[in-house]
Order: C-alpha cells, then sequence, then structure tokens
C-alpha cells in the first residue's frame, strides 16, 4: 500500500485547482483530482503529464455520489486521504433583482453542497487515521462586500463556508483534523476576461492596483497543510482589497 499522503481536489481542471493539483503533484503527493466536464479534466491530466499518482473523477461535485466516488478511489488505490481541498466553486455578479432562480439552484449547489459533501466524508475517512486537514476555497467579497461588485449569491454561500470553517474546526480538533480556508480577492484565471478594460476595472478592486495570480493562493493551501497548530482560520490572499477603504 502506497504511504504517500492522499490529497483530494475538486474542481482540478483549470484556474486554481488546477494549480493547487500540479504543486501537490510536484511534491510527490497521490492526488484525485474532480471536476464537472470529463474531456476538460482529461485535457487536464494530459498537461500534467499522465502521472501515476494522479486519478480522475468526472462529475457535479453537488451531488453525494460524485463526493463518494472520490473518496472510495482514493481509498481504494492510495488508502487513505489526508487532505481535501474543497476548490470548486461558482462566481455570478450581478445586483439581486437580476439573479433567476437557476442562478440560486447553481451556486447553492456548488459552493454549499459541494462543500458539505466531500467535507462529510473526509471527516469519515480522516478519523480513523487521527489527523487530516480539509482546506476550502472561498471569496475576500464575503467577508468584506464591495459595491463595486455586487455579488449577494457568492457572498452568501461563500460567508456560510467562512462560518462553518470556524465550527467544524471547533468540532474536530480533538479528532486532529485541521479545517482552515483561503479567501482569494482577484487572482488571475481563465475565469476573468483578458480585454484590457476588463483587467483595469479588475485591478482597481486591488489598493495596490494589481491582481494576484494562482500562485499566491497555492502557496496558501501548501502552508496550511504543513501547519500542525493552524484551525480555524480563514486565510485572505487579496493585496489588502479588504484592509480598510482606500
Amino acid at each position: 500500500m502506497d504511504k504517500t499522503k492522499t490529497v483530494i481536489v475538486t474542481g482540478a481542471s483549470s484556474g486554481i485547482g488546477f494549480a493547487i493539483t500540479k504543486a501537490y503533484l510536484d511534491q510527490g503527493y497521490n492526488v484525485v483530482a474532480n471536476g464537472r466536464d470529463k474531456g476538460r479534466l482529461d485535457e487536464a491530466a494530459k498537461q500534467l503529464g499522465q502521472p501515476t499518482n494522479l486519478l480522475l473523477v468526472a462529475g457535479d461535485i453537488s451531488l453525494p455520489e460524485t463526493a463518494k466516488s472520490l473518496f472510495t478511489l482514493a481509498q481504494k488505490h492510495f488508502g487513505k486521504i489526508d487532505i481535501l481541498v474543497n476548490n470548486a466553486g461558482i462566481f455570478i455578479s450581478k445586483p439581486i433583482s437580476q439573479y433567476t432562480a437557476e442562478d440560486l439552484d447553481n451556486i447553492i449547489n456548488t459552493n454549499l453542497k459541494g462543500f458539505f459533501y466531500p467535507t462529510q466524508l473526509a471527516v469519515e475517512y480522516m478519523k480513523p487515521n487521527k489527523g487530516g486537514h480539509i482546506v476550502n476555497i472561498t471569496a475576500a467579497i464575503a467577508l468584506q462586500p464591495n459595491l463595486a461588485v455586487p455579488a449577494l449569491l457568492p457572498i452568501m454561500t461563500k460567508g456560510a463556508i467562512n462560518s462553518a470553517i470556524k465550527g467544524l474546526a471547533l468540532e474536530l480538533a480533538n479528532d486532529n483534523i485541521r479545517v482552515n480556508g483561503i479567501a482569494p480577492g482577484i487572482i488571475q484565471t481563465p475565469m476573468h476576461t483578458q480585454d484590457h478594460q476588463s483587467l483595469s476595472m479588475l485591478k482597481s478592486l486591488c489598493p495596490s492596483n494589481n491582481i494576484g495570480q494562482v500562485t499566491d493562493i497555492v502557496d496558501a493551501v501548501l502552508y496550511l497543510t504543513d501547519s500542525q497548530f493552524v484551525t480555524g482560520t480563514v486565510m485572505v490572499v487579496d493585496g489588502g482589497s479588504t484592509a480598510g477603504k482606500w
């Protein structure tokens, strides 16, 4: 049985999730990666060189059966699960009056159910191992809303996870399972358009007039999962955007 540490990453086919997956593979971890679209997930694996310590599970992470497949596969092939990174998420910015019922369902499904089902299983699998790490990618705007970016549904769902992190960290402290979050500000990913006008607007949301890189989030994830004494925290990685008014 492989004794190398094993990490599960959701939303792993692009952007932050892809970078997190690559970082753990580069460190020699076993990785079980999830993405909704099989074609995109297969392409991500191809870009990573099809390593033998990378397993793929395509499917909607808001469904309990998808989460179950992730953990069953990880346990079967690698023997245990040490880390869960709940990265999958949806961000839709619009005034409250413009949100649709479909928007509400999609965001609740991915952001909340996609956090709950994998986390519930992580606890089940980590308790017998007497430890583990659960890291959740949330959003800085849920800590300090910004009038320039109306985003009630992401604020509502990611804000709930920011609170849940603290409660779960306390609940699992005696099981040596650490629970933390990372709240990114504006990060350069395929989610954002690349035209000059859009980039200028995004930069204006940061006091340094800059945009973060996926490596900034990766560094934070690796720090948290290396730490033995950090739990119940939401680490803000936003270039100072939530530090105050500027």
